[in-house]
């Protein structure tokens, strides 16, 4: 299988389809052409130039007014490789790199940053061969673009740094022996190109969409569960209520609780109670509200994927060489805040959601065991989940209102994007724990409802979760179980994207693969 790289955009959902599939890149003849005038013009551009260009034949930064002589420009370019390989931290996940590699080809295919065809080609046979640069977490302030990230994944081109392949971390000279590759040798401006762009920022934030979206269609669908498990009303969902206010979340999450409840039993029970708490009550507005958060980043890291945000901007058809600044991280430092915060909010109200199961209300046992007292049962998952939700607090404390001075003062405000898609990766992660708890205690708590069922398309995936997770009668080591629930929501959302790639509908996609 084979993804063309070319000029047209692409959606996050495309790249999704494409890391699941496993397919190989290949530059479109339109794209190596692009690239090859881009370099051309640069190269004779260079060979009569005598005025400083800045990163082309100047230093960097503040070192911008230093001119640097023709037969040093390929040293420079090295150095800057070398010296801005500074990253800390944790390793970048093995697939954040594959999608930050992909991403920087994507942005070089344009053919307006100057590289030579054979430093894309490279990147695409890491890519293909699934050689991953070793890349840390730690060192970006997301506005140069992500200078030390991207360092560390250039390192590995000039047969430097470390890099894994076949599970096993190794020094990139020896991966480049092992081909039959040379080290690449920089022309001017490559390095800038190489390191300079947001495609750090970019990949963890294509995957927070991904997640995040998935996540959204767990929440309603765990959600459903819960009210149904709560013996909770089926009135707050009713359309005329969301006709009034019509936000378009709103009125979105609450038909699909409705369609997610057809055919229960329990919804259809008479109540003996006339009002739901808010966690139940209030679904469509939480979930909604969130959902058009999720809704706004997407279109924000669309636009970024299908971008160039290198400096500085080549141009060959109007012979212009511009430095500026498409390196900023701040839309998606923004755009990351946002989404942490929509996300915590839908691991917040699910963690009442979890509380009300468990507190001994509506006929349910306290913490959800026949005999309370001599056994704790749920009493702990959900110490957890309020462990989990409160470090969710603290890491949605946004990084985008941050900037520290750097560089003698040239990069004098920077976005800190790069620690906002970091942190906003924790709480989707987190958030993705909160909801397999809440499952994990619904379905528990529907086995108190019995012989009631709720409808065909929930009974579906309560059998299916059933399958490895018993009905709990006396305390037991829950945190296998609990683990399986986060691993069980990943499992059919992978499941739930592989159905939606092919152009299906989310809805018709979910329950076809759960069941």
């Amino acid at each position: 299988m084979e993804f063309i790289i070319a000029a047209e955009d692409i959606t996050i959902r495309d790249i999704h389809k494409l890391m699941i599939s496993g397919a190989k890149l290949i530059l479109s003849d339109d794209a190596r052409e692009r690239i090859v005038r881009c370099r051309e013009y640069l190269d004779s551009k260079m060979a009569t130039q005598t005025e400083p260009i800045y990163g082309i034949n100047t230093g960097f930064g503040s070192l911008c007014d230093i001119k640097v002589e023709p037969d040093e420009l390929t040293v420079l370019q090295n150095n800057l490789i070398v010296s801005h390989a500074c990253g800390t931290g944790d390793e970048a996940p093995a697939e954040i790199v594959k999608l930050i590699m992909f991403l920087k080809i994507r942005s070089l295919s344009y053919g307006n940053s100057g590289v030579q065809l054979i430093t894309v080609e490279r990147l695409i046979d890491y890519y293909n061969n699934d050689i991953l640069p070793v890349i840390y977490q730690q060192g970006s302030l997301g506005a140069s673009g992500d200078l030390s990230p991207l360092a560390h994944m250039s390192l590995t081109l000039l047969g430097m740094g470390e890099v894994y392949y076949r599970g096993n971390k190794c020094n990139a000279i020896d991966i480049l022996d092992e081909f039959g590759w040379e080290p690449i040798k920089l022309k001017s401006k490559e390095g800038l190109a190489l390191i300079n762009g947001t495609q750090f920022m970019s990949a963890y934030s294509v995957w927070g969409i991904i997640h995040s979206e998935n996540l959204l269609h767990w929440a309603n669908t765990i959600g459903a569960l819960s009210i149904d498990a709560f013996d909770g009303l089926k009135s707050p969902f009713h359309s005329e209520i969301h006709r009034l206010r019509p936000h378009s979340g709103q009125i979105s999450v609450a038909k699909h609780i409705l369609n997610l409840l057809e055919g229960s039993e329990l919804i259809e029970r008479s109540k003996k109670h006339v009002q739901d708490p808010y966690s139940f009550r209030c679904i469509p507005q939480v979930h909604g509200a969130s959902s058009m958060g999720i809704d706004f980043c997407r279109q924000i890291v669309t636009t970024e994927i299908n971008s160039v945000t290198d400096n500085p901007t080549i141009i060959p058809e109007e012979e212009l060489i511009i430095s500026a600044g498409n390196f900023h991280g701040e839309p998606l430092a923004i755009a990351a805040d946002y989404l942490s915060i929509a996300v915590a909010e839908l691991a917040s109200i699910s963690g009442q959601r979890t509380y009300q199961l468990i507190k001994g209300g509506r006929e349910l046992p306290k913490f959800l065991v026949a005999k309370p007292g001599l056994n704790s049962g749920f009493m702990i998952p959900q110490y957890t989940v309020a462990s989990i939700i409160s470090q969710n607090k603290q890491l949605c404390t946004p990084a985008s209102v941050d900037s520290i001075e750097s560089s003698q003062g040239q990069e004098d405000h920077v976005s800190m994007g790069a620690n906002a898609v970091t942190k906003m990766y924790r709480v989707i992660s987190n958030s993705e724990q909160v909801l397999g708890i809440e499952l994990f205690n619904a379905v528990q708590a529907l086995e108190f409802r019995r012989p009631f069922r709720t409808s065909p398309k929930l009974e579906s995936i309560v059998e299916s979760f059933r399958k490895d997770v018993p009905f709990i009668d006396t305390d037991v080591i829950m945190y296998p179980y609990m683990h399986f629930s986060k691993e069980f929501i990943l499992r059919k959302l992978m499941c739930i994207n592989e159905y939606t790639s092919s152009g299906k509908t989310v809805e018709e996609d979910a329950y076809g693969c759960m069941a």
